[in-house]
């Protein structure tokens, strides 16, 4: 098994708080997702919570789910993500998707579930042990945004950190739209590995889908990944 030493988390953590208190971010991990929701609603009032996070479909505590809110100096909510430790009963994660993908769908309305599929690539299908699952990922535009100031660099890390705290994973895995992922948000995260062609959804009555791709990364991923010098990339991805 491989962890994340003391050096490398104590490393990680002192150089994160010093990031976060720079752009006057303070984050909270919580583990109740229907107060997750009421979070949303006041944060992003056109967004719905992610059906794989929903509480009322899954049965999730702190030992299996954890959200993550960042706030600016004025209180208010500026970023959201949410990590869940999946249930595999020993599958592969290609032949999990394949037969659960749906209970993954992108937050957006007239999906048509009937048409949509998931393709496992080489890795999906030799991927087992324990997967968490990333999303929710979202950082609020504006003016004064903390987007373009290299600080998705930070937070997709903190989010790979409170996952090894929690669980220490296998594998940790997440899908983002082809769109978002050519503008190199799994880089910019810290994501190391994409499958392109992962999903296709599509909507009713719409003939071009929505095409995915899936990002992971197995434990020494995680913990390599946390040991790169953190000011460095936030300069580079600024």
């Amino acid at each position: 098994m491989t962890l994340l030493t003391m050096q490398t988390g104590d490393r990680f953590v002192a150089n994160s708080a010093e990031i976060f208190q720079r752009y006057g971010v303070t984050l909270e991990v919580g583990y109740d997702f229907e107060h997750y929701r009421t979070l949303l609603k006041e944060a992003r009032p056109d967004h719905q919570l992610g059906a794989p996070y929903d509480p009322q479909v899954h049965d999730m505590s702190r030992n299996n789910a954890f959200w993550i809110v960042g706030r600016n100096i004025e209180g208010e909510i500026v970023h959201t993500q949410a990590v869940r430790l999946l249930d595999m009963n020993g599958m592969t994660v290609g032949d999990y998707f394949t037969k659960r993908f749906r209970e993954f769908p992108p937050s957006i309305p007239g999906l048509d579930l009937g048409r949509s599929r998931f393709r496992a690539g080489p890795n999906a299908k030799r991927m087992r042990g324990s997967v968490a699952y990333h999303g929710e990922f979202w950082i609020a535009p504006g003016a004064d945004s903390l987007r373009g100031q290299g600080m998705s660099c930070v937070l997709g890390r903190y989010g790979f950190f409170e996952a090894i705290q929690h669980w220490d994973p296998d594998h940790m895995i997440a899908f983002m739209a082809k769109g978002i992922a050519f503008k190199g948000l799994a880089e910019r995260t810290g994501w190391m590995h994409t499958q392109p062609g992962a999903l296709r959804w599509f909507l009713k009555d719409v003939a071009d889908p929505i095409e995915g791709f899936m990002a992971y990364m197995d434990r020494e991923d995680l913990h390599y990944v946390l040991e790169l010098p953190l000011n460095d990339l936030v300069a580079m991805a600024a």
